[in-house]
């Protein structure tokens, strides 16, 4: 088997990066969600089981997470010339579609006990849920960061997408808190009104991680900003005199180019390649989110 090449390497590492990422995401909310499913059953609490369900939800959706990157890893092949970035933003979509189903089911279930009008016989939750709560906020938002600077890191969208997750997480703990709480103080509507609003919390991430996989899917332009950088490197680079065109377009959390160049329209075509080819090679070293680069050289 031959050396891996550089590109090769990079993509493999981005993996494992991912993939390690993962498990402990796996682990930390296969522990939270059993505990606060404990604390919802034990304290009386709809919200917090609620709660339990919406973090117990996160460990499927890593699950998908991971196959998704790993088969966006795979190398290009015959039936798939450009790769398998895509399966990604695939990913993303179906990580958002249980992301939405699991905020309809706790909502509804919320709205059925609001709408029924009978909050005398709404138990009253205890202490225990207050304090799952709590933690399950402190846990919850430390995931996400966490797992937010290795998507930062690696480029990868479904991660993105996961630490997302954990970010709706943590802000569907906070309204438990406030249902927990209000329904503590007197007021037990509190406790099921929590779960509708934990249930907005859970559709808003959902529909911002399906708009996101989406634009990746219908090769939306890259960040402006990222477009600017791009013109600054490639006007530095010798025997370039001008750009006449840059495209870019998003392929999962890789990046197309598309650039014309102006250069000597004495020069010979080999001079010109010459420089096309230094273009080429150094988008390739200076972005490592550019996974393809079509330069075209017109004379001056």
């Amino acid at each position: 088997m031959g050396k891996l090449s550089m590109r090769e390497k990079q993509i493999s590492t981005m993996e494992q990066t991912a993939m390690r990422v993962s498990r402990v995401s796996i682990a930390v909310n296969a522990l939270l969600s059993a505990a606060k499913l404990a604390a919802g059953l034990l304290a009386s609490s709809g919200a917090m089981i609620s709660d339990a369900v919406h973090s117990a939800s996160d460990v499927f959706s890593t699950i998908i997470v991971m196959v998704g990157i790993h088969m966006s890893g795979k190398a290009a092949d015959r039936e798939h010339p450009y790769g398998h970035e895509r399966m990604e933003c695939v990913a993303a979509i179906l990580l958002a579609v249980v992301l939405a189903l699991t905020g309809y089911k706790i909502g509804s279930a919320g709205a059925a006990k609001i709408i029924s009008g009978h909050y005398e016989k709404l138990a009253v939750p205890g202490v225990l849920a207050l304090i799952a709560a709590v933690v399950s906020v402190a846990v919850k938002e430390w995931m996400y960061w966490y797992t937010r600077y290795y998507a930062k890191k690696i480029r990868s969208s479904a991660l993105m997408a996961d630490a997302w997750h954990h970010r709706s997480d943590s802000l569907s703990s906070v309204g438990a808190f406030i249902g927990i709480l209000g329904a503590r103080l007197g007021f037990p509507v509190m406790d099921p009104l929590a779960s509708v609003v934990i249930c907005l919390f859970i559709l808003k991430a959902a529909y911002d991680i399906f708009k996101d996989a989406i634009d990746k899917m219908v090769d939306t332009a890259c960040d402006p900003a990222l477009e600017r950088e791009l013109r600054e490197f490639v006007l530095k680079q010798d025997g370039v005199l001008g750009i006449g065109l840059l495209r870019t377009r998003t392929f999962g959390s890789r990046i197309y180019v598309d650039i014309d160049i102006t250069a000597d329209g004495s020069l010979t075509l080999r001079e010109a390649h010459w420089i096309a080819e230094r273009v080429h090679r150094g988008i390739e070293r200076e972005f490592s989110q550019v996974k393809h680069i079509m330069v075209h050289v017109n004379p001056n």
